[in-house]
């Protein structure tokens, strides 16, 4: 079951770059803000799944984890609806992609939930999920870089590993997120200054 569950999360990440890939040469007029990403791309995917697994895979948007998870506390959970999941039938094999797609700056509170994406995603993975992808365009070059490069500016400007206890960087309230697994942002480039990583 491992190698299938790489194989697929492989398969599925190949078709995101596929679909950005395709996206960048007409421009990304379909693309507009982050739910037309979410939208054009879950079509995408659901139109790459049919063609090679027949109807084996159903994908779905704003899904409810309730939906599949059952016997835990949600309430615990960074989020309650994930952005595009895919599945079987049976629902032995999950997998969930989360999306950002900022278009209005505010550049430490987009990280910040960048990051609060990948608690999320690592909470399904320990709730029954087999993979978990995290999706991540931006045109704004302050995103990967700029001259602070310091908190949590360091882990999207400079490649510093992120891991570990991550701090709310704006607002009087405090709020920290705890990670359990390490992650690199390399950024990939596109063309008209849209970048994007992938993490899984």
């Amino acid at each position: 079951m491992k190698n299938l569950e790489k194989l697929m999360i492989s398969e599925i990440k190949e078709t995101i770059i596929e679909f950005l890939e395709y996206s960048k040469k007409i421009e990304f007029s379909n693309i507009y803000n982050e739910f037309s990403l979410q939208h054009e791309l879950g079509i995408y995917l659901r139109r790459y799944l049919k063609d090679n697994y027949k109807d084996n895979y159903k994908v779905e948007f704003e899904r409810n984890i309730n939906f599949f998870i059952t016997d835990v506390d949600k309430k615990k959970f960074e989020k309650k609806e994930i952005d595009i999941v895919i599945y079987s039938k049976d629902q032995k094999e999950k997998y969930a992609i989360e999306i950002k797609h900022p278009l209005n700056g505010q550049y430490p509170e987009q990280m910040f939930s960048f990051i609060k994406d990948l608690k999320f995603l690592e909470e399904l993975k320990d709730n029954s999920f087999n993979s978990t992808l995290s999706l991540v365009l931006v045109k704004d070059k302050l995103f990967y870089e700029g001259k602070k490069v310091e908190g949590i500016y360091q882990f999207f400007r400079c490649n510093k590993i992120l891991k570990g206890i991550i701090k709310k960087p704006t607002g009087n309230d405090k709020y920290d997120i705890i990670l359990k697994d390490s992650y690199i942002i390399n950024w990939i480039e596109l063309e008209n200054k849209y970048k994007y990583y992938i993490l899984d």
